[in-house]
């Protein structure tokens, strides 16, 4: 465990494909700070619409995003640290997360649309098929020079996308 990261609430984000899960696990074995899969956290009716290839609305996702919001405040509360996956896509989406008085810090991971494609076409056991990528792209407002948040290129390993969001935090 790394004893010289401040406990931070981190929301590991970016387009479906963009490697959310790998590298919120791997803070996750490194800091040992509670970890949440942020796709599980969205209501039954979120994720048939998805499976179907139907994209969410910003109306679908609000229940989600407070779901997600929810978990931070219980891990800002116990004063845990915490690892979210969350798309959190559009500053709005981000805007819940932050209400309540939290001040999560935003992993942005980005990468290119071939390496993406290639990573939701080729997995497997995930309800949000290929075909809703292009939406995602099309969603996403990256986050802004006044928001809290690390920008990473995803397209290397994940070991060492770790690494050098850990060298980041050390210094915020």
């Amino acid at each position: 465990m790394m004893q010289d990261v401040q406990k931070s609430l981190l929301v590991v984000m970016g387009v479906s494909g963009s490697g959310k899960t790998t590298i919120a696990k791997g803070l996750h074995k490194e800091l040992g700070w509670p970890f949440q899969e942020g796709d599980a956290l969205h209501p039954h009716h979120n994720v048939q619409k998805m499976t179907a290839g139907t994209p969410l609305t910003d109306e679908d996702r609000l229940p989600w995003l407070n779901q997600c919001r929810a978990w931070l405040e219980q891990c800002a509360q116990a004063g845990s640290g915490a690892i979210l996956t969350c798309s959190a896509l559009k500053r709005s989406y981000r805007d819940v997360l932050r209400a309540s008085g939290l001040d999560p810090i935003f992993i942005h991971l980005m990468t290119d649309h071939d390496t993406l494609l290639k990573r939701v076409t080729g997995r497997s056991g995930h309800y949000m098929p290929a075909s809703l990528l292009p939406s995602q792209i099309n969603t996403l407002e990256p986050p802004e020079v006044h928001e809290r948040a690390v920008e990473i290129d995803a397209t290397a390993p994940a070991t060492h996308i770790v690494t050098k969001i850990l060298s980041t935090l050390k210094v915020l």
